[in-house]
């Protein structure tokens, strides 16, 4: 691990001052991620500054019905709080299904959005990698990819993109907010994570230098009936292989409001706007689920050892939306 400096910031504005002076500084939220890219030579950052101070550990209700959340607030303390799991049941669930305990009560919202991809050519640097080192390839394309995307990817990458918490927030239309030198800014979930295309290294619209100072959900009536489903490959905490956030709101047996996005499908989480489409005032009948599936599914483009992920999303998406549907019923 390369020797750094370690420097921790008083207010947003120093903060963002402080990277602004060395563009080879980062920002220390939870270190879950970090961290652990620092001990393998991925990141090799020559200053750290620590953020965990900064007036950013909140969740307020917003003047409309809606939700800020501060960006340092633990991933821990997001899921307990009773208007997460009241008002986004679905966000509150897909956190908890995203690691223990022990890293929920470290990881930071902020850093969760901008958690680096699991690909194991990312993460070793004896290995090409066009996240790494742009121009250099993506030998996952022929090589171990079993767990990486079918939908939105390039020949330049393949990865997925590994935040649980993600899926459920772009459910949800969230907006991320920024302070720059220049001042505040904001993008919705849904622009914030650019294609993979032929610049797989650029992976947010985040500006230089940038420092995410939280996220905002829209109130939404939809999410109160929202459920989080993730499969892994073991019964202990793993990454996806494929999740889904779904909301549904049915009346009179016909499809009112829904919400869907994917995860682990892609290099960022997908929003399932084929299959929304599809179900906007459909009956609310499997058919319709199945539907749905198939349509948003018809993009996928899976490589010869990751096609199991187009049946897997498939039935996903039917069985939360039938879940949903039978709990609306009762």
């Amino acid at each position: 691990m390369r020797e750094f400096g370690y420097q921790r910031a008083s207010d947003v504005a120093g903060a963002v001052a402080l990277l602004g002076a060395d563009p080879d500084t980062r920002f220390l939220g939870g270190g879950t991620n970090l961290v652990d890219l620092m001990k393998t030579g991925v990141e090799r950052p020559a200053r750290l500054v620590d953020i965990r101070e900064l007036p950013l550990g909140e969740i307020e209700s917003t003047a409309d019905g809606g939700l800020r959340i501060g960006a340092t607030v633990t991933n821990g303390d997001l899921a307990a709080h009773p208007e997460v799991r009241r008002r986004y049941p679905a966000l509150a669930q897909a956190v908890l299904a995203g690691a223990s305990g022990q890293l929920r009560n470290m990881a930071t919202v902020g850093g969760n959005l901008l958690q680096r991809t699991r690909c194991g050519y990312f993460t070793d640097v004896t290995k090409p990698c066009n996240k790494r080192l742009p121009g250099s390839g993506c030998p996952a394309v022929t090589g171990d990819h079993h767990n990486h995307a079918i939908l939105g990817a390039s020949e330049n990458c393949v990865a997925v993109h590994p935040s649980d918490m993600a899926v459920a927030l772009t459910a949800f239309d969230a907006v991320v907010h920024y302070e720059t030198a220049d001042g505040p800014g904001e993008s919705p979930l849904g622009e914030f994570y650019l294609p993979v295309g032929d610049t797989p290294h650029r992976e947010t619209a985040l500006p230089p230098g940038a420092l995410i100072t939280g996220v905002t959900l829209p109130p939404a009536p939809v999410a109160a009936h929202s459920r989080y489903r993730k499969v892994r490959e073991r019964a202990s905490y793993a990454f996806a292989i494929g999740s889904v956030a779904a909301a549904l709101d049915v009346r009179d047996g016909v499809v009112h409001d829904v919400r869907l996005a994917l995860g682990a499908v892609a290099s960022r989480p997908w929003r399932a706007g084929a299959a929304e489409r599809v179900l906007a005032g459909a009956p609310a009948t499997t058919d319709s689920w199945t539907a749905a599936a198939d349509a948003e599914l018809a993009a996928a483009r899976p490589l010869p050892h990751n096609g199991y992920k187009v049946t897997l999303m498939r039935n996903l998406m039917v069985a939360e939306l039938t879940r949903l549907a039978e709990e609306a019923a009762r």
